[in-house]
């Protein structure tokens, strides 16, 4: 009985679980067959334009097409070596038909392969456009996403490849010299979240304390506990600061007092895990987990450090797009999602996919304090170059050390969303070696928010 129930859980999970995995597979025969008999459907934007396509010729000979060449070449992927993006993930629905019955018939009589379905993303081709054209020849990678429902308007990967020529490019394009094309830096990269991170660390003080009333702290532009120095970004001096100042002058010393003297640093972990990190969102492009990992106890320099963003804390720009976008919901975090359904070659609804909430993260009195926070550091702080816009946005900067820190190499980062009431948007950018999280992270995100809604 006991077998008999264990190969029954198995069964069931295989079916459920791990059922689109195996469908999308490219070892997966059944899959290989289906190509036989179905030309592969589309993959369209979310207004219907194509991004991929398959051309028959006159001879049959089919060509897989990308209209707009490298431009979604890590989230739509490319379909030779067994794919990759939404061309591996959804190809068990690009090979399904749902023409009419009588058609596939007839099809079937005469030899003739059946129209595959179309795959309908959430993607946004001009916010898509306005991203790849904001990070221009910088390696990095910008997520931009509705900031009620999750759904994912742009997502861009620097360096990128031509789907067009996978084949003809592979040994190139797996080189050691290629500076990883493949990788998608927007959901796989992990990087130190710099004063990105300072938005955690804020949350975690304020459900330790009730709120931010109470703080002071006088900026001399280093701060020293335990034989360990933390220095403000260009040796800044920001003199006498409430918390909104600190957090708009992302004062790394003012946070390294926070955790050493004021906050019970567990709360810190505590906070972090709440916002997912940790944790496998299960997006339905491959993803990377965000880490934090400091814990009470791990001695006072890692814990100046990871309350600015540094140490041993790495995450995804996705991640920081979600912990945005919670933000914004009034604590609701929603999965970042790719799809929004599959219609047939006629454009008749197959399937039309949900958005996904993972959860209330915070509650809706936090994300408002933390949003007035953001606010502080468009309206006056190191994110100013946004306060031109006629809308309001709110956000934050980091500058995100890495390697040997004497050398003083540094990401840039950028992540908030807009307020205009209409069709909201989160944006997270990060730049590889831009220094200052103030440039060019900054003038990023601002080409993506004018894409959207002007000046």
């Amino acid at each position: 009985m006991c077998l008999f129930v264990a190969m029954i859980g198995y069964m069931v999970y295989f079916q459920v679980e791990q059922s689109k995995k195996l469908l999308s597979s490219p070892y997966n025969q059944r899959e290989i067959r289906k190509e036989n008999n179905v030309t592969r459907g589309s993959v369209l934007a979310a207004d219907g334009t194509v991004l991929a396509e398959t051309q028959v010729a006159e001879d049959g000979t089919e060509i897989r097409v990308y209209p707009y060449g490298s431009l979604f070449s890590h989230v739509v992927g490319y379909s030779d070596y067994g794919g990759s993006g939404l061309e591996a993930v959804q190809s068990y629905r690009l090979l399904e038909s749902h023409a009419d019955l009588m058609e596939q018939m007839q099809n079937e009589i005469e030899g003739v392969k059946n129209k595959g379905d179309n795959v309908v993303t959430t993607l946004d081709v001009a916010l898509q456009q306005a991203a790849y054209e904001g990070l221009g020849g910088h390696y990095g990678a910008a997520v931009v996403m509705d900031a009620l429902t999750g759904e994912v308007l742009a997502s861009v990967s620097n360096p990128g490849f031509e789907p067009n020529r996978v084949a003809e490019d592979w040994e190139e394009l797996n080189s050691d010299e290629s500076g990883s094309p493949f990788l998608n830096r927007a959901l796989q990269g992990l990087y130190p979240p710099g004063s990105t991170f300072k938005i955690i660390t804020a949350l975690a003080y304020l459900r330790e304390h009730g709120g931010f009333e109470d703080f002071s702290f006088e900026c001399t532009g280093t701060y020293t506990q335990g034989g360990f120095t933390i220095h403000c970004v260009d040796g800044s001096v920001h003199g006498a600061e409430d918390f909104e100042a600190a957090f708009a002058n992302s004062c790394n010393c003012a946070f390294s007092y926070m955790i050493t003297q004021l906050m019970d640093q567990s709360s810190l972990k505590e906070a972090a895990e709440s916002l997912l990190f940790n944790s496998d969102p299960d997006l339905l492009l491959p993803n990377a987990k965000s880490r934090y990992s400091f814990k009470k106890g791990d001695g006072v320099e890692l814990a100046m450090q990871t309350a600015i963003g540094q140490g041993d804390t790495l995450v995804t720009p996705v991640q920081m797009a979600m912990v945005a976008q919670a933000v914004y919901a009034g604590g609701e975090m929603m999965k970042p999602g790719f799809v929004r359904g599959v219609i047939n070659y006629e454009g008749d609804t197959v399937k039309a996919e949900k958005v996904q909430s993972l959860g209330t993260v915070m509650s809706h009195q936090e994300a408002a304090a933390l949003t007035e926070l953001m606010r502080g550091v468009v309206n006056h702080g190191t994110a100013v170059g946004l306060s031109d816009l006629s809308y309001q946005v709110a956000g934050k900067t980091g500058t995100a050390q890495y390697g040997n820190l004497e050398e003083d190499t540094a990401h840039s980062w950028f992540v908030g969303f807009s307020e205009t009431g209409d069709r909201d948007i989160v944006v997270a950018v990060i730049v590889e070696d831009g220094g200052n999280g103030v440039y060019p992270a900054v003038p990023v995100a601002k080409h993506i928010f004018q894409s959207r809604f002007g000046n």
